[in-house]
């Protein structure tokens, strides 16, 4: 399947974890785990884990990429169906952590540092093959929203980071200082879809001139001054979304990781997406669209024509959603979308 040791990999600025999982231990029904501790807070409870694992069927002999391995729930369900996986972060906490945890699997499993916008090197450095499916949850973990340092949250005062990946080298502090005006308007409404950018944009410039931001709460309290105060949501939820987007290029690394995926998986391989707001969903809803439909058409043409980049089937042809249960039990779930499709 792969080189253990891999010395390309091992040599490259990415560094590669060995590791396992679960073996004797693991409980009966691996989709029923519960959030898992660790020093400086818990990873959630993985987010629609039983229909994920369903859609994606790991069995002995299968591989699989988790390109978001997280505190690698998914990742530890796959390979307790028995399948290879390999797993993907750029946060490297995240990737010790999950190092210690699933490390009795250790032949069945490698762990990199990396963004999953590179999987195709990933794969090419580690010699590795076509895929049985692949999966990508996005967002941000609890984890990294409870730990005050990592900027991701304005619940508890921190620095203004929030960088997935502590080697990348732009913070949200960067942008908030040292953009102009018009780049903080189009990255709040963009990012954030936040009505309010262009005012919440002047309010910021205006502060900034007396003292830079470098701490969460003095950024949510300049927006929050900006524009009120309406309803229970905070008025920086979406400014902070809006940050943590442009700070990680987060959608334009699902745009060329969805690509890149595509064309590694074998037919009948699966690619599965959760995404957790409209503008993840919309982009992974065109994407599996625009590779699933028969035949395009457009006004001018006479008549419609095969589509030429047909390469899916939907498995989803509506995004699955969370239960009841899950979503009373894990309130992150409850804007959680699943969408399949599968290689053909």
């Amino acid at each position: 399947m792969m080189e253990q040791t891999n010395a390309a990999v091992l040599d490259a600025p990415a560094a590669v974890f060995m590791a396992g999982g679960w073996g004797k231990d693991a409980p009966e029904d691996v989709t029923r785990r519960r959030p898992v501790s660790g020093e400086g807070g818990e990873y959630h409870e993985p987010v629609l884990l039983r229909e994920t694992v369903e859609l994606l069927a790991p069995a002995p002999g299968k591989l699989f990429v988790d390109g978001t391995l997280g505190g690698g729930g998914h990742s530890g369900a796959l390979l307790e169906g028995g399948a290879s996986v390999i797993g993907l972060d750029q946060d490297t906490e995240a990737l010790a952590f999950a190092a210690g945890r699933l490390k009795e699997w250790s032949g069945r499993l490698e762990l990199v540092h990396a963004n999953f916008r590179d999987v195709e090197d990933v794969l090419r450095r580690l010699g590795a093959g076509s895929l049985d499916g692949a999966l990508l949850d996005l967002g941000v973990s609890s984890r990294q929203l409870d730990a005050p340092e990592r900027g991701f949250s304005f619940q508890r005062n921190g620095p203004l980071d929030m960088r997935m990946d502590p080697l990348c080298p732009v913070t949200a502090a960067d942008l908030v200082n040292n953009a102009s005006g018009a780049q903080l308007e189009a990255i709040f409404r963009n990012f954030g879809e936040e009505p309010a950018a262009r005012r919440i944009a002047a309010y910021i410039i205006r502060e900034r001139c007396v003292h830079p931001f470098r701490e969460t709460f003095e950024l949510a309290a300049t927006v929050e001054r900006a524009v009120g105060r309406h309803g229970k949501l905070h008025p920086a939820t979406r400014v902070f979304q809006a940050l943590r987007i442009a700070v990680n290029r987060e959608l334009e690394a699902l745009a060329e990781g969805l690509g890149q995926f595509a064309a590694r998986l074998k037919p009948g391989g699966r690619l599965a997406v959760i995404t957790f707001h409209s503008l993840e969903d919309r982009i992974v809803k065109n994407f599996f669209k625009s590779r699933s439909a028969l035949v395009i058409d457009r006004p001018e043409w006479p008549e419609a024509r095969p589509n030429p980049d047909l390469i899916f089937k939907l498995v989803t042809r509506k995004p699955v959603l969370a239960s009841d249960g899950e979503q009373s039990r894990n309130p992150r779930s409850r804007s959680a979308k699943l969408r399949v499709a599968e290689k053909i």
